[in-house]
């Protein structure tokens, strides 16, 4: 569903008000954003991978506003919670024995004789609602994403009226998955969080917890692990724990691991790598009053945004955040490649993150494992991420950000980093491992 909001009643009341002619009225309607609605169903989503040749799911101008729902692709870790209820949540998670809402999850095979697990294989997991053609954007470009609010999904269960749940997963992906010292080892642990609907509480607690027991999709394949996404758990298969982190606020920062753009170097492309287009970063820090850049490399742009979170720490440690369903609300602006020159923006081959008071860069193990790992990157690049190539890209990220935009000479940079820059480890759950450099405007002359 896609609806649109224009200058209004009140905007033209004030306008009358204020004495301007009918010429000046239609200026300030013209040079108002155009608002727009883009709701999360099974006709608006593509899920876990992005895609060049997808069709747009909404056309919209530079200086547009945008409200995006957005769907964890966990919600079936408990769909009496997160799914039950929610008309569009039901339409992308139906399952039956003949069919699903969405079949294509992941970036793999469509050919029921080649996959086994399912249509895409898993490789690719996140539900991206979109993708948003801009007009005007093309390579080249710089794609600005100005993040207004950010708003958790109440539950559409009548049961659970007025309250928010999410999933996090501490799964085989996870780092610390060969390294536990509990029996059964090893083995993958579902945590079931509540947060407040209403946005009183800025906290969430943990509901339940229980371990990963084998589950029998729909289509009747064993999942021994989690190897496919959306698979719906059996209440009847696991053991809830409601004796679990009790005591324990987790903060909630709820933001967006992906939003990403369309790269140029292949056409169907694993959600779960980060790049230069953005994609799965997995940045705390991308939320409401944050500004995203990201470099165009398609016409259009193609922006998609999902895999929405509650809360999460650097290094999304255990495989996820606490995934949960959110609807933001976001301005997207082109930036021309013949403006660059002079602003943050000149020459930016990465994504970079504004907000009041600082700049984030975000280094990769590989910053364009599309192009460094050839043919085989998609499989390739999952064995060979480490936290020192992705340091090593950050440093040369924020070199070049403090070079070109700032003005300094390298060792002016070299000495500023070493003195006041905040390097963080981003993720290292993603093939692609993060790592993001944190610079505070305060520093910097141009401020």
């Amino acid at each position: 569903m896609v609806r649109r909001f224009r200058f209004g009643l009140l905007g033209l009341g004030l306008a009358v008000a204020l004495g301007l002619s009918g010429v000046m009225i239609n200026r300030a309607i013209a040079q108002m954003p155009t608002e727009h609605y883009l709701a999360a169903n099974a006709d608006t989503v593509h899920w876990g991978y992005f895609s060049q040749s997808l069709e747009p799911k909404l056309t919209i101008d530079s200086g547009d506003i945008v409200t995006v729902e957005t769907l964890t692709h966990h919600a079936n870790d408990d769909a009496s919670l997160m799914v039950l209820g929610d008309p569009g949540a039901e339409s992308v998670f139906a399952w039956t024995s003949d069919s699903k809402g969405v079949d294509r999850r992941g970036a793999g095979s469509t050919d029921p004789e080649v996959y086994e697990t399912g249509s895409g294989e898993g490789a690719g997991v996140h539900i991206l609602t979109g993708p948003i053609y801009v007009n005007g954007a093309e390579p080249g470009d710089v794609l600005e994403v100005k993040i207004l609010d950010v708003a958790p999904r109440p539950s559409g269960n009548p049961e659970y009226e007025g309250r928010t749940f999410g999933s996090n997963a501490a799964a085989w992906w996870g780092f610390h998955y060969n390294d536990m010292v509990e029996a059964p080892n090893p083995r993958e642990v579902i945590t079931i969080y509540e947060l407040d609907a209403t946005e009183t509480e800025d906290y969430a607690t943990a509901l339940y917890n229980f371990r990963w027991m084998p589950q029998t999709d729909p289509y009747g394949v064993v999942h021994e692990i989690i190897d496919y996404p959306g698979v719906p758990v059996d209440p009847d298969t696991i053991d809830k724990n409601y004796e679990v982190l009790e005591g324990v606020k987790v903060p909630i920062r709820p933001h967006f691991g992906v939003i990403g753009l369309a790269p140029k170097e292949a056409d169907v492309v694993d959600s779960v790598p980060p790049s230069y287009f953005g994609g799965n970063i997995d940045n705390w820090r991308i939320g409401e009053g944050a500004t995203m850049y990201y470099p165009v490399a398609v016409e259009g742009a193609l922006l998609s945004l999902g895999d929405p979170h509650a809360a999460q720490g650097d290094s999304e440690l255990a495989g996820t955040a606490i995934e949960t369903s959110l609807t933001g609300k976001i301005q997207v602006t082109v930036h021309k490649q013949s403006d660059l020159t002079g602003t943050i923006l000149e020459d930016l081959y990465y994504p970079l993150l504004e907000n009041d008071e600082e700049y984030v860069v975000h280094g990769f193990s590989y910053a364009n494992y599309l192009e460094e790992l050839g043919d085989t990157a998609q499989q390739d690049i999952f064995g060979q991420s480490s936290v020192d190539k992705a340091m090593r890209d950050a440093f040369r990220k924020m070199r070049h950000f403090l070079m070109t935009t700032q003005g300094m000479g390298e060792d002016e940079a070299i000495s500023l980093m070493s003195v006041a820059t905040d390097f963080g480890i981003t993720q290292v759950v993603d093939g692609n491992w993060g790592v993001h450099g944190v610079i505070k405007k305060a520093v910097l002359p141009s401020t």
